[in-house]
């Protein structure tokens, strides 16, 4: 066999897909594994059919006994579902590191650790416990917490928050998979204690970091962000990749030079064999020396996993290159997979670990058709002899041969990664191709200088700072590059992510093609037949789904956005989007997330911060042409600072009041000459229909609103009404539920701040009525859906409710006595 490693490595992984789909019992599992293995040893006849099934079933059962719950100290049985206060006492796995969120005057620092439990004490009870939790803390933590501490924590501890929309990044499950299954938020630094002697002294990475930010400072005036981001590139520091920072990166499709990975490994890797056998050392000697060097650089920048996962893939290729063996970079490849989902199964299913083996593969498979491609485009005329070629022409030659190898590394690269990009990111950068040609290499530039600047040291400290200096400006040039590649004009689209027959489709086609399968004579016929067919597939795809409807109800911090997917891009409606954290975390990702690049209409049903704090954020970044807001004079500084913004072009401010149509939104409140002076009494509230559903959106109207609305409406049936929750008073009041008479409630209300939550009053007044309802801060996002077969409601933590149903259990309960309007 060519590749043994290959077949074994995908045999491991499809049982490791397997235990994450299904999970039964350890003890059968163990059965099966040994049953397996005793076969696959006694009978040599079945022992090359067997040994596939044994290395899935090896995956499987590592998998299984790393998640499944054993120990009656376990967490998972001891720890509470929802936020309880607690003490945890524990060993902190890894030195505290900062986190900033926001810039400038709001800026904000934030530690995070992992913590390694012990003991739980809750209530006063001491009880041993086990497992791994991550501590958050506001503020920065003192020099005196390193990794090793023993320490005991108060905070709230509870599951992290899973994702509030479906699509955007799901933190719980990402933590998960690192074995992490509570957070415990401690409010300051003073919620710490140190239950050690301080006798033991910084681990050795932390001291090496210090000394290297030092050396990698010398000689520069202040602490600049690209000095910041020298750290990061050459250290590993997160502390300096803040969300502002990032995006550029992120767009441009170059974040990646920020992960210790394959690039600094290979490269430090490269300059000490070029080193070394320029002094004349033999192959083994080279392996004997580089290897442990290369070890000692992943060790000291924090045993990161991209950087463990390409140690392990150059240890492997080294230890070929010095033993002399043949190599093969599909093989070695497979190896380095398969080595390191042994040691963690669970990498498999983390995104960093899929796109650095797809971009590998992918350079291995397609750059070989990519170059034989690039040899036809530029060879050269055969009888023409290199010795009568001119020094220009040969260096012309030369540069065009390197340039177009390495485009073609960059194409096989971003060919490879698309779809994971798209899934993960929600990112479709054709830029990245011309980025990364010029951003990769003046990346090597700056990383060579700042190895230059640590080797050097405290020995030679001028020629350190001179090292520094020349970094400095190449990492300042890849930030200016980055910023420009991203302004040029359809540099990058957000995209909905693919599904799994996209991917399968997409990576079929692309290995077809680059391999010349699919334009073989004999295969010609059937990749047109398989051409048309999905084709017509996902044209018939498109046609049935063409005029759906979806409308999502976002819970947001003291608010809620709703977004109207209509038929049509430019039919699509935002309405409300949040104060500026919201826009920031939830509003913006969820659009990306939908593939929205540009937003139609925005309307601004309530003019205080939870509702419309963030919009110049939320403009700014999406270029909203037109904007609706309420004829209500709302009192709130920033909501004025936007109106008297949006009168100004591009935008095209329009002003709604009772009886005004826009678009598929009937406005029924508020009047003109609405006095009132509670902002919750004048809001938008919009009525519509869709595929003979009636839609009714109340926002956060309060109970002088309400009265209103029932005065001047004579017509509110609604079959869904949406509703916030005022700040003073309680929606839906009983003669407004009577006037509307809904089959299905959805209440907007959430965590934070207090007052945002349903009462425990509204709750018990609504469940008398006879409908459904649905609160936001259970159940997440809520997703309606108005199709031709129906109206469906699915909830973002997988309730699935069809209007229909609804009817049906409407008449099976009598009606409430409804109470006076107050």
């Amino acid at each position: 066999m060519k590749r043994p490693l290959l077949a074994v490595a995908l045999a491991y992984g499809s049982g490791l897909l397997l235990a994450d789909a299904i999970q039964p019992p350890l003890l059968v599992l163990f059965a099966l594994a040994f049953a397996l293995l005793f076969l696959t040893l006694w009978s040599s006849r079945v022992r090359a059919f067997l040994i596939w099934p044994l290395f899935m079933i090896a995956a499987w059962t590592n998998l299984a006994t790393r998640t499944a719950v054993v120990s009656p100290n376990d967490l998972r049985r001891l720890a509470d579902h929802e936020p309880a206060l607690v003490t945890l006492h524990g060993t902190l796995a890894e030195t505290p590191s900062l986190r900033v969120a926001g810039h400038g005057e709001t800026e904000s620092l934030r530690t995070l650790v992992r913590l390694r439990v012990t003991t739980l004490v809750r209530a006063e009870k001491q009880q041993p416990a086990d497992g791994s939790v991550l501590v958050s803390t506001t503020g920065e933590l003192p020099v005196e917490f390193f990794a090793g501490r023993a320490v005991a924590i108060t905070g709230v501890l509870a599951p992290p928050p899973g994702p509030v929309v479906p699509g955007l990044f799901d933190y719980r499950q990402y933590l998960a998979r690192q074995g992490i299954y509570f957070q415990l938020k401690a409010d300051s630094t003073n919620d710490w204690r140190a239950v050690d002697a301080a006798t033991n002294s910084p681990p050795f990475t932390d001291r090496f970091l210090a000394w290297a930010q030092r050396t990698l400072a010398r000689g520069l005036p202040v602490e600049d962000e690209p000095l910041r981001l020298m750290w990061a590139m050459s250290l590993g520091w997160k502390t300096a990749l803040t969300g502002e920072i990032n995006e550029p990166f992120m767009k441009s499709g170059t974040m990646h030079i920020f992960a210790i990975s394959g690039l600094h490994i290979a490269l430090i890797a490269g300059i000490l064999v070029s080193l070394l056998r320029v002094l004349r050392v033999p192959r083994v000697g080279c392996g004997l020396v580089v290897i442990p060097l290369i070890w000692f650089y992943t060790a000291a920048t924090g045993w990161q996993s991209s950087a463990i996962r390409s140690t392990v893939m150059m240890t492997i290729i080294i230890g070929g290159w010095s033993l002399r063996r043949p190599s093969d970079l599909l093989n070695s490849l497979a190896a380095a997979g398969l080595v390191i989902l042994v040691w963690d199964p669970q990498q498999l299913f983390q995104a960093s670990f899929q796109l650095s083996f797809f971009v590998v593969l992918s350079i291995a498979l397609f750059l070989p058709p990519l170059e034989q491609l690039r040899d036809r485009l530029l060879a050269r005329d055969p009888w023409l002899a290199p010795e009568v070629m001119s020094k220009g022409q040969r260096a012309r030659a030369a540069l065009v041969r390197a340039f177009s190898a390495s485009l073609a590394t960059s194409l096989a690269a971003w060919l490879g990664s698309l779809p994971l990009t798209a899934y993960y990111f929600h990112l479709f950068s054709p830029v990245t191709l011309l980025a990364n040609l010029v951003i990769v290499p003046i990346s090597s530039l700056a990383l060579m200088c700042n190895l230059g600047s640590l080797i050097c040291g405290d020995w030679l400290p001028w020629v350190s700072e001179l090292f520094n200096h020349c970094g400095w400006f190449w990492m300042l040039s890849m930030v200016k590059l980055s910023r420009w590649a991203t302004e040029l004009p359809g540099a990058y689209f957000y995209v909905p992510a693919p599904s799994a027959l996209s991917f399968v489709i997409y990576y079929g086609c692309l290995i077809g093609t680059l391999s010349g399968t699919l334009w073989k004579p004999e295969q010609r016929w059937r990749t047109a037949a398989a051409g048309l067919l999905v084709a017509g597939f996902y044209a018939m795809q498109w046609f049935t789904m063409r005029k759906d409807i979806e409308l999502t109800i976002v819970p947001l911090k003291g608010g809620h956005a709703e977004y109207l997917d209509a038929a049509g891009r430019a039919n699509d409606w935002l309405m409300d989007c949040g104060n500026t954290n919201s826009v920031e975390f939830i509003t913006r990702p969820f659009l990306r997330a939908k593939g929205v690049n540009h937003l139609p209409r925005l309307l601004i049903s309530h003019g205080d911060l939870n509702h419309a704090g963030g919009a110049e954020l939320l403009t700014s970044e999406f270029g909203c042409h037109d904007i609706f807001v309420s004829s209500f004079r709302f009192r709130s500084s920033a909501y004025r600072r936007n109106l008297a913004r949006w009168e100004r072009e591009p935008y095209q401010l329009r002003i709604l009041q009772r009886g005004d149509q826009s678009g598929p939104w009937s406005i029924l409140h508020p009047s003109e000459a609405e006095g009132s002076q509670q902002g919750d009494d004048g809001v938008l509230v919009r009525q519509g229909a869709f595929r003979g559903v009636k839609l009714l959106l109340l926002s956060d109207l309060g109970r002088t609103g309400q009265n209103r609305l029932l005065d001047t409406t004579n017509d509110l049936r609604a079959d869904l009404v949406v509703t916030g929750i005022p700040t003073q008073t309680e929606p839906l009041c009983d003669a407004l539920l009577e006037a509307i008479r809904p089959r299905l409630i959805i209440v907007a209300d959430s965590e934070f701040p207090v007052a945002a939550r349903a009462t425990e009053r509204l709750k018990g007044r609504l469940n008398q009525r006879n409908v459904t309802v649905i609160y936001t801060r259970e159940t997440g996002a809520v997703t309606i859906s108005f199709r031709a077969s129906g109206c469906e409601i699915v909830t973002a933590n997988n309730r699935h409710i069809k209007l229909t149903d609804l009817s049906e259990m409407s008449r099976a309960r009598p009606s409430p006595v409804t109470e006076p309007v107050e």
